[in-house]
Parts: structure tokens; sequence; C-alpha cells
């Protein structure tokens, strides 16, 4: 079986699956100019729906959209897009900090996320996934510290390298194998999907793919291999 087959059947995985949570793709475009980190997020709550990305400078944050709504902010506000000159960084959660400080101060991502753990909401104890790009190398990480079966006393962190790309896919990570009470983490190794050259392509993609009902926002951030910039494109639901 192909690239373009295996993708194809990946993405039914997230299509047909109604609450994948939040999830991380890291990829190269098929012209192979420039790098794809997609993150979206998704939300049963009605303090988890009353979200939207927000850019400031080279960063991405959750914002409340309205601020009277608001409930509780932990875990759920946070900047989920950071770098640090050739170090482009995506999470779900703070951790997200974790990596830029561990960065900037010589250090690396493994070491910043073995630092930390899933999230502290029982009983889900959601899984932090992150990834990143490192233009130096040529390469990107992908990352999931979890529990197994829901148990806290049983966590993994395990970590995927690719140091070359496949031109025209990424790879998937989400945070929930499927919904439920409570709700199972994601299983297996990151899965290869499909990627597009232009930026609204992926966009309009993989927003298409979300469950309609709990999607809230996805992002999309193009990094340019040669001339290193950067090039956002954000979908908020409640906007």
């Amino acid at each position: 079986m192909g690239f373009e087959e295996i993708a194809s059947a990946n993405e039914n995985r997230i299509k047909h699956n109604n609450y994948p949570g939040r999830g991380i793709v890291i990829g190269k475009t098929p012209d192979s100019k420039s790098y794809v980190q997609i993150y979206w997020i998704m939300g049963r709550s009605s303090n988890s729906r009353n979200r939207v990305f927000v850019i400031e400078g080279d960063c991405v944050k959750t914002k409340a959209f309205d601020e009277n709504k608001m409930e509780d902010p932990s875990l759920i506000i946070y900047y989920p897009i950071k770098s640090y000159l050739n170090f482009h960084i995506v999470g779900n959660g703070d951790q997200t900090d974790t990596v830029f400080d561990y960065i900037r101060r010589g250090k690396d991502f493994e070491s910043a996320l073995n630092t930390r753990d899933f999230e502290p909401d029982f009983p889900n104890y959601t899984p932090r996934i992150s990834g990143i790009v490192d233009l130096n190398e040529r390469r990107y990480v992908l990352s999931i510290l979890k529990t197994i079966n829901n148990a806290p006393e049983l966590a993994q962190k395990n970590y995927y390298n690719y140091n070359k790309g496949i031109d025209g896919y990424g790879h998937c990570i989400h945070t929930y194998r499927e919904d439920g009470h409570p709700i199972p983490s994601f299983e297996g190794e990151p899965f290869i999907v499909k990627l597009h050259d232009k930026i609204e392509q992926n966009a309009n993609y993989y927003w298409n793919l979300l469950n309609e009902d709990n999607r809230i926002s996805l992002l999309i951030k193009y990094i340019e291999i040669e001339s290193r910039n950067v090039v956002f494109k954000i979908i908020n639901k409640n906007i």
C-alpha cells in the first residue's frame, strides 16, 4: 500500500471519530518548500467551547471568546505555538512554555518534556501532545505524555523522531482514541496524513474532517525552509 492509500485510510480515522480531542499534524508540503504545523482544539463543555485562537507576534494563544462566560482558565488558556530561532514548537498545553524555556537555554525538546506529565483532569488524564520542527537539522519530533488505560500510576512518555519528512505528507497525533466516559487516550504511533501546497487548502481540508459539533478552532503554520518566513492561517468557529 502506498502513502496515498495509507493517508486516505488514516484520514477516515479522524473523520469518523466524533471526538479525537486536540490534534497535531507536522509534515512537509508536496513542493518540499515548507514545513507545516497544524493544531486543532475541540470541546464538549461550554467552558472548552468558549475559545478562539489569536496571533500574538510569532506566537498563537488560546483566548476566551466571551470573557464573561469563562469558568476556569486552567488547562484551556495557553500558547499552543511558540518559536525560538530555528525551533518551532507546538503543544496542547502550557508545556509549550516549558519546551520554549529549555530550548532558549540550549537544552532539548525531550529533556523539557521529561519534566512534565499528562494533564491532571481526573478521570480523563488528558495526554499532553507536543511537537517541534528543528530547521537546523531539518527534522521534526512528536511526543505524547499519557497514562495507560486512564491509570495515573501507569504513566508513559513517547517520542517520535522524523529525520526526513515525506513531501506531501505529515504525521498526526491527537489526545483521545474516541469519545467516552472517561475518555480513552490515543493509542499507537502518529499516523500518516496528506498535506497540500496551499495553506488555505490544508485549513479547509482538516477543518472539514473534524466533527462539526465539537470542533472549536484550527490553526495552520507554514515555515518556509529556505527563507525561514512564517505564515499563519486560523479558523475559529466562534468568529
